[in-house]
């Protein structure tokens, strides 16, 4: 393993890593501002995996940008220290480092001796329809973990609520784009350019419905979630013995 003077073992480049970059740059979701949907999706991871640190990250050219994140104040970090650049190369399964104390691929890495202090990561690959890995849906700790079956196969299904948000955006931009392009078009008669710019606008608001709609659903799974806890809690409880 190649090691840098800071730690950081660095890990290798995807085998088309052209290709998956030219597909993340179709998303046009880099240094985007915070969006609610993505939001909610990873309080969910954090709440779900019982981690305090959860994050959407996408792993870009030379950093890992993250879109969304709570437990935590950073907005981007070196590809070179990133977990998740390590992730995206087994984007088949969920990557889990239980202790990175322990893993020589991480042990020296900035990222565990200094601040964030990370011990568990588990990161779910957001894989696009191409098959491209883009990024991870990933949580962190500052001590050694693991996932259960059922946190496993959760944080999956939020990766992939992730990437359908992240198509939305990707389908919406495509429609749009060419419109607001041909909007603008001196040559185009008044009449036919209002109807584009309007077209643009209804897809435009098509596009926040769809995202409203997609929050809503999330809010409806974490009620379920909470209401299937409390039922089992119940269940739990000593029942009275008959005649008592």
């Amino acid at each position: 393993m190649d090691q840098r003077t800071d730690g950081a073992v660095p890990a290798p480049l995807y085998h088309d890593e052209a290709g998956r970059l030219a597909v993340l740059r179709e998303y046009g979701v880099l240094d985007t501002l915070p969006e609610a949907s993505f939001d909610d999706i990873v309080f969910l991871a954090s709440y779900i995996c019982e981690a305090p640190v959860a994050m959407v990250s996408l792993v870009d050219e030379d950093r890992q940008w993250f879109k969304s994140k709570v437990g935590t104040d950073l907005k981007e970090t070196s590809r070179d220290v990133a977990f998740c650049a390590h992730a995206i190369l087994q984007p088949d399964e969920i990557f889990v480092v239980p202790d990175a104390h322990q893993d020589p691929r991480f042990a020296t890495n900035p990222l565990v001796r200094d601040e964030p202090h990370i011990r568990f990561y588990a990161g779910a690959p957001l894989i696009s329809p191409e098959g491209m890995p883009l990024g991870t849906l990933c949580v962190t700790d500052e001590v050694p973990g693991y996932l259960s079956p059922a946190q496993t196969r959760a944080l999956a299904a939020l990766a992939r609520e992730v990437v359908v948000h992240l198509e939305l955006r990707r389908v919406i931009a495509a429609l749009t784009k060419p419109l607001a392009e041909m909007s603008s078009d001196p040559m185009l008669e008044p009449g036919v350019r209002d109807e584009l710019r309007q077209a643009s606008e209804e897809a435009a608001s098509a596009s926040a419905l769809v995202g409203q709609a997609m929050e809503r659903v999330l809010e409806a799974e974490l009620r379920m979630q909470n209401l299937v806890n409390r039922v089992r809690t119940v269940q739990s409880r000593p029942r009275p013995l008959p005649g008592g």
